[in-house]
């Protein structure tokens, strides 16, 4: 079995996209994918050299000079990337920077770390996508399959490189949280069941500002599937559906929902989830789900229909729902004090993802929103805002869109420029019985390096109080 794997990577190898790619892999940036991609490219006997505009940690330069791999940081010599045969670009990188458009116009394929790691495994790929919930429901459905005792490593957008996990295991299946920057750098990419848990605008900025090339983007994930795949999505999203029925897949599609029946799917009706699939039925009562919100819900549904494709025990999908623990950042009880709960949803950095979190809110909120505006849009918050929301704790540089959303809205807007600062308002306003919500809607980098940053900055100031 072994060998005829081998066998099967060697006919792939060195080709993408039916482009002979000789043996020089110019990785561009030095974060966790582009050294997974490095590895993984030194080991099946690539000629490698790593370049990143900014600084490497010093860590990925240890791993780097560990495996002999030649590097650069703080700039980007062209003479050492345009020989290259093949580039796999890191996702934070966009299309539209020169060094990118220079070697498209040689013709040297730029590709994803997904695009290049796939072609050196057999695993069976489970993809998941979406603008808010691919995490949660990324993590959950490892968490089952595992929970099955099946061979199965978790990767792409979250955790350990997709890459190098695939130089350092075999697994049987892989769990990939995949974002549409990825998505952009596919070829031959093709995972056997695909997951679209929503869509909404996010990262328009990356697409020319046209929400139906950032949703074109999302769908790249099926674009290579055929009649024998799946794909898995939320059928009461009107972009989702509206795409297909435009642009239909060959895949089988196997829809969610919380609002109507499904045939061939799973939807959720009197605190039931029913799963239909090939004559085969799966039934879970809803009030016994770890995941807590209607959004998670939904993420559940899909976690479990992707399982139950896979061929998962029944009882296992029913116990593994029950005892999940969640994603960090994302709707994160952090701690109660004085009858005030604190809850970590910093990884909402879009409108939508805020939305879910002010639709699961059972108290009176002090809500902590802010940060670097994607151009967003916050009408479709304004009636959980009106219901729910006493104070807003704005933390960011720039507040004004807020301010102008929501100032005559609620009580009392206030304006803070570091986290510190924003809970010990909170810590000073909140009475007991509310909740104190960070949901920024927004990204994190006025002021903080990342989400996981503000999200642990929060912690830390919460638990200092």
């Amino acid at each position: 079995m072994k060998k005829e794997i081998e066998k099967n990577i060697s006919n792939k190898f060195p080709s993408f996209g039916g482009i002979n790619t000789g043996n020089r892999l110019v990785v561009l940036g030095g974060g966790e994918s582009g050294v997974g991609t490095a590895i993984l490219g030194k080991q099946k006997g690539y000629e490698v050299f790593v370049s990143d505009k900014g600084k490497i940690k010093d860590k990925y330069k240890k791993v780097l000079e560990h495996f002999e791999i030649n590097w650069e940081d703080e700039q980007h010599t062209e003479t050492l990337i345009l020989n290259a045969d093949v580039v796999m670009k890191s996702p934070g990188i966009p299309d539209k920077v020169a060094l990118i458009v220079k070697l498209k116009e040689k013709g040297i394929p730029v590709i994803s770390e997904i695009e290049f790691a796939t072609k050196f495994t057999n695993a069976t790929v489970i993809g998941i996508t979406g603008s808010n919930g691919k995490t949660t429901t990324t993590m959950l459905t490892n968490h089952i399959i595992k929970s099955d005792g099946v061979s199965v490593g978790m990767a792409g957008n979250i955790g350990d490189s997709y890459a190098k996990m695939v130089a350092e295991n075999n697994f049987d299946y892989y769990v990939l949280e995949i974002s549409s920057f990825q998505l952009d750098g596919i070829v031959d990419f093709k995972p056997h069941i695909a997951i679209i848990t929503n869509i909404s605008p996010d990262h328009l900025d990356r697409y020319e500002y046209k929400y139906e090339n950032y949703i074109a983007s999302k769908f790249r994930i099926a674009e290579n599937q055929t009649e024998d795949d799946y794909l898995i999505y939320d059928a009461d999203d009107k972009d989702l559906t509206d795409w297909l029925a435009n642009h239909p897949v060959k895949s089988k599609l196997v829809p969610f929902s919380l609002e109507k029946e499904i045939e061939q799917g799973a939807y959720s009706k009197d605190n039931n989830i029913t799963m239909r699939l090939n004559n085969d039925t799966l039934n879970m009562k809803t009030d016994s789900l770890a995941l807590e919100g209607k959004h998670n819900l939904k993420n559940t549904m899909a976690a479990s229909t992707a399982a139950k494709l896979i061929g998962i025990r029944k009882a296992t999908i029913r116990n593994s729902v029950t005892n999940f623990q969640g994603a960090e950042h994302r709707l994160e009880k952090v701690l109660k004090i004085h009858h005030v709960e604190y809850i970590n949803d910093s990884k909402a950095t879009n409108v939508n993802a805020t939305y879910y979190a002010l639709d699961s809110m059972k108290t009176p909120t002090v809500w902590i929103v802010g940060g670097v505006d994607k151009g967003n849009d916050y009408k479709s918050l304004m009636p959980f805002v009106r219901e729910k929301v006493k104070t807003i704790i704005c933390l960011g540089k720039d507040n004004s869109k807020i301010k102008e959303a929501f100032g005559n809205v609620v009580d009392l807007l206030v304006e803070t420029y570091a986290m510190d600062e924003a809970i010990k308002v909170a810590y000073k306003v909140a009475e007991r019985g509310d909740t104190v919500l960070l949901s920024p809607a927004c990204a994190s980098f006025d002021l903080f390096d990342n989400y996981e940053d503000r999200g642990n900055q929060f912690k830390a100031a919460v638990k200092n109080l």
